[in-house]
């Protein structure tokens, strides 16, 4: 081994083919080398591509659904508006009839209310004489009331209050006014004083607290409570 290895360098200093042909061998293989690594890198490359493309490939899928889920979800958005569109038209229809409807059952209300209060004043008028008391009957409005039943002569005066349906409430308002002309309007007082509630339908506690409180409580066909004169 040794004697191969002098007659190997013998030649290498003395021999320049041989030299040559040595020194290209080993470039060559050096070469090949790096270009075996260059493969290798190359082939790691091309599979991170691959790799890269299918995660594009991926991408744009998500994409393309993305997008599909969006134009769905604006069609849906067009169609919530449009349902959205129609409700409120229909609403706005429905508040108009219920407004047209309110606006009737208000004047019926009122022109019942006013008709009732007209008949109320007629007919308490009517039995007052009857009760011999000759008094002018009619409504009293003031800045700090308002009184649908009121009528003074010389020695009576009456207060009171007309309506279709009445509870004992109707009471604390007509209590409410004689408190008034007492302190602000005396004179439109007089020493005997007629409680009065005119009403086509009085409620059980109506009827139970106007016979605790002597008030008189009728409609047209008679006294539901008779009435009592105090002073």
């Amino acid at each position: 081994m040794e004697s191969l290895k002098r007659k190997f360098l013998e030649l290498l200093e003395k021999d320049l083919e041989f030299r040559y042909a040595v020194a290209g061998y080993l470039g060559l293989s050096e070469i090949l080398k790096r270009l075996d690594v260059l493969a290798e890198e190359q082939i790691k490359i091309a599979k991170e591509q691959m790799e890269l493309r299918r995660e594009q490939i991926r991408l744009a899928e998500e994409q393309v659904k993305l997008r599909e889920e969006q134009t769905r979800i604006w069609v849906e958005i067009a169609g919530l508006r449009e349902d959205f569109n129609r409700m409120r038209e229909d609403f706005n229809r429905m508040y108009r009839q219920l407004d047209i409807r309110l606006t009737r059952v208000e004047r019926t209300l009122e022109k019942i209310t006013l008709d009732i209060g007209e008949e109320a004043r007629i007919i308490v008028k009517y039995r007052l004489r009857e009760m011999g008391y000759d008094v002018e009957v009619g409504s009293l409005i003031l800045p700090e009331a308002e009184i649908n039943i009121y009528g003074v002569s010389d020695e009576i005066c009456v207060v009171g209050e007309a309506s279709v349906r009445a509870s004992a409430n109707i009471i604390d308002k007509i209590n409410d006014s004689l408190e008034k002309l007492r302190t602000q309007y005396p004179d439109k007082l007089r020493s005997k004083i007629l409680k009065v509630v005119y009403t086509s339908l009085a409620m059980p506690d109506l009827i139970e607290r106007a016979e605790k409180e002597d008030i008189w409580v009728l409609k047209a066909t008679g006294d539901t409570v008779k009435p009592k004169i105090y002073s």
